[in-house]
């Protein structure tokens, strides 16, 4: 422990002023999407911050987006401040679900330290952003149901104004380095923080037709061939050893919405059945759709470029810590909201809603299990990509420790040397259950902790070390050794039940310290419940 002190130490020393942030947050993006994780959508600015810097392939996120982003803003398990259901207790996802009072933002700590704090992007985390010290904010408040339009998008509470070319992953970008351009010319003394989140690739699918254009070809072979050239370019870039996990032919999406599947027409299916059993009709529509998925990852890779150029002309590139990761995994869902679905317009355009569905899905999130909303490996696996040439000097190396979005909060902290006060409005702060990722940034160490918890939409999980308890919503508890077997397909709770019973014990332990964290501050009488079973999920 001494020695990665002095390590952490020495990295603080390294540089004289305090780093600047960039956070940036991918929305159902698939583990092995991004080049540099064995995807072969062209990537080329990820890859180069990967290249220059770290790639983390134990990385977890929440499997969904609201308690991502309360994870990744706040330090503490989504449960833990009400920003996912909790029983019994007024709390949920989307807007619903209000934070206790000694749960700020970190934009509220590192205002302390001199930071100015900028946001573009999906929000989902309950408040507005200039009401969570954000300086400036591009606020997409609404569900992004189409990219194509701007109607709940604002600038500073200003709205977006419509335009024939807008396209909101464009917009996100734009408004990112209009902010960094007046820091650079108002504020280049003091150091900034910028949260950054794409709604890409989220459904609908949505892109510019050249965009789609660029992989109208790709996928024609369709998502068994793909899943395995993935595999295998992750196997030779050292992401994994180890198999890939299969795909569960009989695992559709999340939620059935049998009506919406009518109105996709007959090209859709819901499960992830061989490629070969398709009709040629199916596979020329499943293999458009990742087409726009992928021109969608694209777009935005090319939008952080620009991003990325901005940081360079302004001086800002070798002194900011670049965090990129994604707030779960490739999604199963098959749905139509917002404007409907034009069956007769063109795939990919405005007058269309689809979605990535469970065949691209699985390969999406090779080498691993399961989709969104599942706290399977596939589910909560995210790239971790970090990049800062003046504080990590390892460059293009991997990083194997189990890290997980709660470490976001304590690595800036760290960083900035902002600090956290011990009682905020009367209530004592307790403990984040994130730990900071510095002593990571200077060798491939293992970041101490107990576990890491899931629990979503009654599925839940915990690690401990190389094992892993999981179970689904209503299901029996599954028990895996990670180190072996991240495909989760052997299931040793049978031969283990010892073990099960101590992960069990932990994961409950772990939930009555969450309920009582979540009660510390009650939660205010307008909070509104939990959604009801049956309604329509958020994205």
């Amino acid at each position: 422990m001494r020695t990665l002190l002095c390590v952490a130490l020495s990295l603080l020393a390294a540089h004289a002023a305090p780093p600047n942030f960039l956070v940036i947050l991918a929305d159902d993006l698939g583990y092995s999407d991004l080049g540099c994780y064995g995807g072969e959508i062209a990537t080329p600015n990820l890859d180069a911050l990967a290249q220059g810097g770290l790639r983390f392939t134990s990385a977890y996120n929440t499997a969904r987006c609201w308690p991502s982003r309360a994870a990744i803003t706040t330090g503490y398990y989504a449960q833990q401040v009400r920003r996912d259901v909790v029983a019994g207790i007024a709390s949920g996802g989307g807007n619903r679900g209000i934070r206790p009072a000694w749960a700020p933002l970190v934009t509220e700590f590192l205002r302390t330290a001199g930071y100015r704090n900028y946001h573009s992007g999906k929000w989902h985390i309950d408040g507005r952003p200039l009401q969570n010290a954000f300086d400036h904010s591009f606020d997409i408040a609404t569900g992004q149901n189409n990219f194509f339009k701007a109607p709940g998008n604002t600038d500073d509470g200003v709205p977006n104004v419509q335009t024939d070319d807008y396209y909101v992953t464009v917009a996100t970008a734009e408004h990112a380095i209009k902010y960094l351009r007046e820091h650079a010319a108002q504020f280049s003394g003091r150091p900034f923080y910028h949260y950054l989140c794409f709604t890409a690739p989220h459904f609908p699918l949505h892109a510019p037709a050249e965009d789609i254009a660029r992989y109208k070809d790709t996928y024609a072979r369709g998502w068994d061939v793909m899943a395995a050239e993935r595999h295998a370019r992750q196997r030779k870039l050292g992401i994994t050893t180890q198999a890939a996990a299969a795909f569960e032919r009989d695992v559709g999406p999340p939620y059935a919405f049998p009506d919406d599947i009518v109105k996709l027409g007959p090209d859709e299916v819901n499960r992830p059945v061989p490629w070969a059993n398709l009709t040629p009709s199916q596979q020329k529509f499943q293999s458009a759709k990742m087409a726009i998925h992928a021109a969608m990852v694209d777009r935005m890779d090319r939008e952080i470029g620009r991003v990325i150029a901005q940081l360079k002309a302004m001086g800002a590139y070798e002194n900011t810590l670049i965090l990129f990761a994604a707030d779960n995994g490739a999604s199963a869902e098959l749905m139509v909201r917002g404007d409907g679905h034009d069956v007769t317009a063109p795939m990919g355009s405005a007058k269309t809603f689809l979605s990535l569905g469970p065949g691209w899905s699985s390969a999406s999130n090779t080498p691993f299990r399961r989709h969104k909303t599942w706290v399977h490996e596939g589910g909560i696996s995210t790239p971790l990509i970090a990049h800062w040439p003046a504080g990590i000097k390892s460059r293009g190396e991997l990083r194997r420790t189990p890290t997980h979005l709660i470490d976001v909060v304590p690595t800036l902290l760290e960083l900035s040397s902002a600090k956290v006060p011990a009682a905020i409005k009367g209530h004592t702060v307790p403990p984040s259950p994130g730990r900071s990722l510095v002593p990571a940034f200077a060798k491939d160490v293992t970041v101490a902790r107990d576990y890491l918890w899931w629990e979503h939409e009654g599925n839940r999980a915990i690690r401990a070390g190389d094992m892993k308890l999981v179970a689904l919503k209503g299901g029996e508890w599954e028990l895996y050794d990670l180190a072996a077997d991240r495909a989760e397909s052997k299931n040793l709770a049978a031969a283990r039940p010892d073990k099960v019973r101590e992960l069990a014990a932990l994961w409950d332990r772990h939930l009555e310290e969450t309920k009582r964290l979540a009660l510390t501050d009650p939660p205010p009488a307008a909070a509104e419940p939990a959604a009801k079973k049956g309604k329509r999920k958020q994205p």
